[in-house]
């Protein structure tokens, strides 16, 4: 399919500058190589207050900030184009692995990105797109208390915005969050608050977790920010739309597995360092912890087929009908809730293996169980499961053929 048939922002490349494209390999190398420089430096910054700002130098370094955009943007497609979903999920793996609030930061920018291409204008698209190559770090800050934000129209195209968001992850860093908020008549728009060109209330003591220190995730008043009608992304409710909202959680699953990752590694070591390789109850512990991972594995690379089965960009184009959105839904909250459960599996097993000595700081596993611990605390989990049910349910087909389509060819 040609290029301009995917999304009407398309241009002929004369408004911004192309970049060689590395293989696919080299991309991960590069992912890899900062996961390692994370993994050494995640104790240094695990505190409140601590931030990897370090690393996100290395990730715009390497194009992972601008990778998100649309190869004819300058990037690579990443969490956008649909045959690129594979490759992304690698990536975010292999970033979670070395510092899990790295890649909750780095996933948010990748979301804030995929939002602006799917539902934003061209102009609006063009002008996210050179923050991006400015190295602008982009988030999603959707998450809010009952002194939530509210958008009032102060006419003229202006707006005002009154109240808070929490679980700001990045505050401090993150140049262009989503802000959503309601609007008077109850719908929920998409808006992008340009952060040095405003004053906000920080609370950054709202902040006191057992884990993922080094996400900054404070709660953040932006009562008396006003934006204008360029900084609206969308129409009202478009955040909700599926696929995109439930489709995307495969990207926090890949972090996860990153940090599911992260632990067998320490604790393959621990146990390498102190002769205790040949206990056949160790050797049955990693065995499980193997096994797991590689089911995790296995659960991305459904995902990612699912993906690209649906369409050539991630989720589709908003104005076209696709029938198939409930099972894509219902394949991502698979990929979602099975993810979850083989971490869940992975730490005890970790600590079994490696008793009070390994769980003790500055040994990497405290802090990596830790943060696991936390991120794995995503939303709705149960209302997940039950989609994966409701769909099925509806279906009458054999269940070898429920997601059979997308799966490749024998």
């Amino acid at each position: 399919m040609a290029v301009t048939s995917l999304h009407p922002w398309q241009t002929n490349g004369d408004c911004l500058t192309w970049l060689q494209q590395p293989t696919q390999a080299l991309r991960l190398q590069a992912a890899a190589e900062i996961a390692d420089y994370a993994a050494c430096h995640a104790a240094a910054i695990d505190c409140l207050g601590g931030f990897p700002a370090a690393e996100f130098e290395r990730l715009a370094d390497a194009g992972l900030l601008l990778a998100p955009l649309h190869s004819d943007l300058g990037g690579w497609g990443l969490g956008f184009q649909a045959e690129q979903t594979g490759p992304l999920l690698q990536i975010l793996k292999q970033i979670g692995r070395g510092n899990l609030s790295l890649g909750r930061v780095y996933e948010g920018h990748v979301n804030a990105l995929q939002l602006i291409q799917t539902f934003a204008t061209p102009e609006q698209v063009q002008k996210f797109a050179r923050d991006a190559h400015e190295r602008r770090i982009f988030g999603v800050w959707n998450a809010e208390a009952e002194d939530g934000v509210k958008l009032w129209p102060l006419g003229g195209g202006s707006y005002r915005l009154e109240g808070c968001k929490t679980f700001c992850s990045g505050c401090g860093h993150v140049e262009r969050p989503f802000v959503n908020g309601v609007l008077p008549d109850g719908g929920w728009q998409m808006c992008i608050v340009p952060m040095e060109q405003v004053s906000v209330a920080v609370d950054p003591d709202w902040w006191q977790p057992a884990g993922m220190k080094a996400s900054a995730s404070y709660k953040v008043d932006f009562s008396g920010v006003e934006l204008s009608a360029a900084d609206l992304i969308g129409q009202p409710g478009d955040y909700f739309r599926q696929p995109w909202l439930t489709a995307g959680v495969i990207r926090f699953a890949a972090v996860q597995l990153g940090g599911a990752a992260a632990l067998f590694d320490a604790t393959r070591t621990y146990l390498q360092e102190i002769g205790r390789t040949d206990h056949p109850y160790q050797q049955a512990r990693l065995g499980q912890m193997a096994i797991a991972l590689e089911q995790g594995n296995l659960w991305l690379q459904g995902g990612a087929a699912q993906i690209e089965h649906y369409g050539p960009v991630f989720g589709g184009l908003p104005g076209e009908s696709q029938p198939e959105t409930p099972r894509l839904t219902g394949y991502a909250n698979m990929v979602r809730t099975a993810i979850e459960q083989i971490c869940m599996d992975v730490i005890p097993l970790a600590e079994r293996c490696v008793g009070t000595r390994g769980l003790l700081p500055p040994h990497p596993m405290e802090r990596i169980i830790r943060d696991l611990t936390l991120y794995l605390r995503q939303p709705a989990f149960d209302s997940a499961l039950a989609n994966v049910g409701q769909y099925v349910l509806a279906q009458k087909v054999p269940g070898r053929q429920l997601w059979a389509s997308a799966q490749p060819e024998p």
